[in-house]
């Protein structure tokens, strides 16, 4: 039976985070993963690599005026705590608001991490200045993507492995966490067979032995539930958000399977806000799958016109990037799971980005001369894009709206789009363009994003009518919903420390990240600000390795 001061059930973002820290302080730390070593990183490596910070070098410079204060305000409208077990993710959202203003960037920087000099402005929300949404571009892309983000700490735990202060134990999963006079004391499981799966490709769970492991505590930072449609639909929030889709795509692998929710509930940890969740409406299905029912995120821009499954142009704050579940509740409501994009060939080359590292090669290759090609300089949308359009089940092409239309309906059961209506609203929308005046709001948005430099110059097409053919091709995009993260979890206090159903911290026991709803529970409350995921990674998992009470 082996020992050590911590077991890390995970080897995510948050577990690498809080073991390179437990390691520095000379614990010894266990790292136990249920996928082999090609998986060490989790979902994050698979992310964009999207970081929240305040008030940076990166915004100034971009002519963005940001403060804590600024900030705070734009969590608290978009969390909207409103329940008695807010107490640990309210107080979880300021401290990670403090470190994004202060200490982040540069204890990132100074382990090597960098950002693409132009900010991003993602969930801009669309409502009230009280409300969701950023007020200003806040999301800094880290340069490398997903994989550079991880980079840092994964170099840190294979030192520290290598200096025999981390043990990693791949293939192991963990299906109890042994408890001893109500504190934790160790974990036990199954050893998996090798498996020779690409990663993020689904592997077997074929048993071929068992395993225990003692700690003086345990800490489970094993990722959220979105890989498991019946867990999503499971927690999904008929009240909020409708009744949950029948289809779905996933945004993340099939190892997110939440199982570790489950079991450290048995060892007495409580999970709070079960029904926040962050899905996205933007999915299309990946011609290139890498795992089960993979799909991928539209990054839009402002500009493309949006339509429900009858062809019914969505109000405001429903405008591509502004407010995601807002978005996703109305198309809940239309009794369908889909909705459409339609836009042009202009705006797919300007506006159009795709989530996910392996969809951005240039960013992830830290390549300055293939990011000015393809996204500054570039005469088509990035290859990535191409070939979406090109392969991609979700898209058409065509040089007519009558066609494009025509095409749009072959890809459904039914033609429920209808032309005469579309046309109309596009036309009057193609009106306002040329009037400095214009009363269409999704124009006033569009506007109003060109003000900002970095999305004059990288994310915002200059405004042009959608039927004129000297602009096209028109494409249409058939849009699903996309799974994507768990927003509430097992509740934590500040030091990652898991709390029972009455409050009281479980002696020995831990979680960070996802698992933990990114920090006490569920530190977004209802709505994410996008780079709070990989961002709450972090915090959480530091939170956790320097921590007083753990080992």
């Amino acid at each position: 039976m082996e020992t050590s001061d911590v077991i890390i059930v995970g080897g995510g973002l948050a577990g690498l985070v809080a073991a390179a820290e437990l390691a520095d302080r000379g614990k010894a730390v266990t790292i136990i993963d249920q996928e082999t070593e090609a998986f060490l990183g989790g979902q994050a490596f698979w992310s964009l690599g999207g970081l929240c910070l305040i008030d940076t070098p990166e915004q100034r410079r971009m002519g963005i005026r940001d403060s804590r204060e600024l900030a705070l305000q734009d969590w608290m409208g978009s969390a909207q705590f409103d329940r008695p077990e807010d107490m640990w993710p309210r107080k979880w959202a300021e401290a990670y608001v403090d470190f994004a203003a202060g200490e982040m960037r540069q204890w990132l920087y100074d382990q090597g991490m960098r950002w693409f000099p132009i900010v991003g402005w993602a969930e801009r929300g669309g409502s009230y200045g009280s409300g969701h949404g950023n007020s200003v571009p806040r999301f800094h892309l880290t340069w490398g993507v997903g994989p550079g983000t991880q980079e840092p700490f994964e170099r840190r735990v294979r030192e520290h492995a290598k200096a025999g202060r981390i043990t990693l134990k791949f293939r192991h999963r963990c299906s109890h966490i042994i408890m001893e006079n109500g504190a934790a004391k160790g974990v036990s499981g199954e050893i998996l067979a090798h498996d020779t799966a690409a990663r993020g490709e689904k592997t077997n769970r074929d048993i071929v032995g068992d395993f225990e492991l003692r700690a003086a505590s345990v800490l489970v930072t094993s990722g959220g539930i979105g890989g498991d449609f019946d867990l999503v639909r499971k927690s999904w929030p008929v009240d909020r958000l409708g009744q949950p889709p029948k289809e779905m795509i996933a945004g993340v692998p099939a190892h997110v399977d939440g199982r570790m929710v489950a079991i450290s509930q048995e060892a007495g940890g409580n999970v709070i806000n079960a029904d926040r969740m962050w899905h996205y409406t933007e999915g299309v299905k990946n011609w290139n799958p890498i795992w089960p029912s993979h799909g991928i995120r539209i990054l839009p821009g402002p500009s493309s016109m949006w339509f429900d499954a009858r062809g019914n142009r969505f109000p405001p704050p429903a405008l591509p990037g502004f407010d995601s579940l807002g978005t996703l509740k109305m198309i809940q409501d239309t009794g369908f799971d889909y909705s459409w994009f339609i836009t042009t060939q202009k705006i797919l080359k300007k506006e159009f980005a795709l989530s996910g590292s392996e969809q951005n090669p240039d960013f992830a290759d830290k390549s300055w001369k293939e990011v000015l090609k393809q996204r500054i300089f570039n005469k088509a949308a990035t290859p990535a894009v191409e070939a979406f359009k090109k392969h991609g089940e979700n898209f058409v092409v065509a040089d007519t709206l009558p066609e494009l239309i025509a095409k749009m309906n072959g890809l459904t059961d039914e033609d429920l789009l209808p032309l005469g209506k579309i046309e109309a609203e596009i036309r009057a929308r193609d009106a306002q363009v040329d009037n400095p005046f214009t009363k269409d709001i999704q124009m006033m948005a569009i506007h109003a994003a060109r003000n900002y430099k970095g999305d004059k110059y990288q994310r915002t097409a200059k405004p042009h009518k959608i039927l004129d053919r000297a602009n096209g091709p028109l494409v249409g995009v058939k849009l699903n919903i996309i799974t994507r993260k768990t927003l509430g979890g097992l509740q934590t206090d500040l030091n990652s420390q898991m709390l029972d159903a009455s409050g009281a911290a479980i002696p020995g026991l831990f979680a960070a990240g996802e698992v933990a709803g990114f920090g006490g529970g569920g530190y977004h409350g209802y709505n994410a600000l996008e780079g709070t995921f990989l961002g709450g990674c972090i915090f959480s998992g530091r939170q956790a390795g320097r921590a007083d009470t753990i080992a």
